[in-house]
């Protein structure tokens, strides 16, 4: 949510079009909403008939590192279709959130049409990169956070004085307010240290995060060059009359990109 933090300006207030973030949105819901992950639709049955359909889901439409590099059209395709398949209602939550929290700013700086090619482009080389490093692995790969890290580092880029409010677990979830620059490298960092610990087993895919950040911020920098915020400003996201904006989110813990079972 962005929003003006001038009490006497709420007149310049205004909600970025953002169509693309949206639709992103709305697919990942759906999809999952009609999925076997979901658990509501009946087709799928229950118990031990459920737990077969989700896998067998999540092996047709996500990343099987193991079967991605033996020449398959289709397998070249899951790292795109695995962007919009999600393995649990948190795991679909917690990635929404961040794509509408970061996306609506970065897309209305980028344009729908770049921003499109951006997000899909970056999650699948991060699912890809992923894949490559764990070669062998037959564990399936679903989730958009791949995409969303992009999404992330380019923000970082864009609106580095962007202030995030963020809910700390060790602070008894007190909502603190930090700037971009802050909060999106340290979670950068702690995606790398919970990297280094990860095991070859389901799990979160912290690899894949790393590297659609380290995209995201790249892209930015090459596309935008020194011109950061909507109005080319360094330093600090303006909207409107030019006013500094924030950010509410929470951005701990991380967006999930699940090493489905």
């Amino acid at each position: 949510m962005i929003s003006n933090w001038s009490p006497t300006a709420s007149r310049a207030t205004r909600r970025p079009a953002a169509p693309v973030t949206y639709v992103l949105i709305t697919l990942c819901c759906l999809v999952f909403v009609i999925g076997p992950a979901a658990g509501l639709n009946p087709a799928y049955g229950s118990g031990d008939a459920l737990l077969a359909a989700q896998r067998a889901y999540f092996h047709h439409w996500g990343v099987v590192p193991g079967e991605l590099f033996q020449a398959s059209p289709r397998a070249a395709l899951t790292p795109a279709t695995a962007l919009f398949v999600h393995g649990s209602w948190v795991h679909l939550l917690g990635n929404m959130l961040f794509l509408y929290v970061f996306g609506v700013m970065t897309e209305e700086r980028m344009g729908p049409l770049r921003f499109t090619a951006f997000y899909v482009g970056c999650g699948y080389l991060a699912l890809m990169g992923y894949a490559a490093a764990n070669a062998t692995s037959e564990q399936s790969l679903v989730g958009a956070s791949g995409a969303i890290s992009a999404v992330l580092g380019a923000f970082l880029y864009l609106f580095p004085g962007a202030r995030v409010t963020s809910l700390l677990p060790f602070l008894f979830f007190l909502p603190l307010r930090f700037p971009a620059w802050v909060v999106l490298p340290f979670w950068a960092a702690l995606q790398w240290l919970a990297a280094g610990r990860a095991a070859s087993g389901p799990g979160v895919a912290y690899l894949a995060h790393l590297v659609g950040f380290g995209l995201g911020f790249v892209f930015a920098w090459v596309l935008f060059g020194s011109k950061k915020g909507p109005k080319g400003g360094l330093g600090r996201a303006v909207v409107g009359d030019g006013r500094a904006t924030r950010v509410k989110a929470a951005p701990a813990p991380a967006p999930e990109g699940e090493n489905q079972p």
